[in-house]
């Protein structure tokens, strides 16, 4: 399996966080809104320049800024 970040998914793109890089409190953030390492994700969309991307995670979606979802990788694969 690849491991990529997740900004760079595209649209309909499956991944499972590995792991997230960072510091203070945009890693907390992030890992306080559930995206942990072995969470699956999908993209749902993205704005036209990449920023920002919609992601569905735990039956919610969720908007990233471009900047932190370079800081989340994943390993991209199939939907569970």
């Amino acid at each position: 399996m690849e491991e990529v970040r997740l900004s760079e998914l595209e649209p309909g793109d499956f991944g499972e966080v590995s792991k997230v890089l960072g510091s203070g409190f945009t890693r907390r953030r992030i890992l306080d809104m559930g995206l942990v390492k072995g969470t699956g994700v999908k993209i749902v969309r993205k704005a036209p320049l990449g920023d920002p991307v919609e992601i569905e995670i735990r039956d919610y979606n969720l908007t990233l800024r471009k900047l932190e979802a370079e800081n989340i990788w994943v390993v991209k694969g199939e939907s569970k």
